[in-house]
């Protein structure tokens, strides 16, 4: 696997470079120390991975990444930055990057987020992954969050279980069959690894559905 290493800092490039040295599937070809010598060098030396720093003089490391991959799709480009912001990893997804991870990362994460960028897989350090997906998550309804593996009739039915209905009032509301809830109750006690429906409904207001303290049993109302 190829390197271009492209930061300001001569000692941080050495570093990097004799760590990746080190490893028995990749190795250093070039260096530069702004983006437009790691434009020209990845047009010279052809890497499989190209890691920039964000903040180098002159243009940032992220018009480099575009640039770069404007020439060159096939390169992998992972930002290795000090640069802890939202703005800057979502700058880094538009300008193509398949990786964006803190300099003060552990060394094994720096080199196996070299490796994968390399191998076509996208790696986000996990700080910054987490605020990237925090919008898209919080924006899922509670159960789609919490039981994903659920359908969107068999989160209406859990719900349903957590409020304390049982079956029959189940299949009124929604108007189905009570053969059909309970293999709807079934399905999701297995989904949910859960042994009946008392189990069900604790691990669902666990996660913030149902109306907690209405003053009735969850498994009220005759078995699943």
């Amino acid at each position: 696997m190829r390197v271009l290493i492209a930061d300001d800092h001569p000692l941080f490039r050495a570093g990097l470079r004799m760590l990746i040295d080190e490893q028995h599937d990749m190795r250093c070809v070039a260096e530069a120390s702004c983006a437009r010598e790691a434009i020209d060098e990845a047009g010279i030396y052809k890497p499989d991975v190209a890691v920039l720093d964000v903040r180098m003089p002159g243009q940032t490391g992220i018009s480099a990444a575009r640039r770069i991959l404007a020439g060159a799709p096939r390169v992998g480009v992972l930002l290795l930055t000090m640069v802890d912001d939202d703005a800057s990893a979502i700058a880094a997804l538009h300008a193509g990057a398949r990786g964006y991870v803190l300099k003060d990362a552990p060394v094994d994460e720096i080199i196996s987020a070299i490796r994968a960028v390399g191998n076509g897989e996208a790696i986000f350090g996990q700080p910054v992954a987490n605020r990237i997906l925090q919008p898209f998550t919080e924006a899922l309804p509670p159960a789609t969050r919490a039981f994903p593996d659920l359908t969107e009739r068999e989160r209406a039915i859990l719900e349903l279980i957590a409020n304390g209905c049982h079956n029959g009032q189940i299949a009124h509301r929604l108007q189905i069959s009570p053969k059909t809830v309970r293999n709807h109750v079934s399905n999701i006690c297995n989904k949910l690894q859960v042994l009946d429906r008392s189990q069900a409904a604790l691990r669902a207001r666990d996660a913030g559905l149902g109306q907690t303290g209405a003053g009735r049993s969850p498994a009220s109302g005759g078995p699943a």
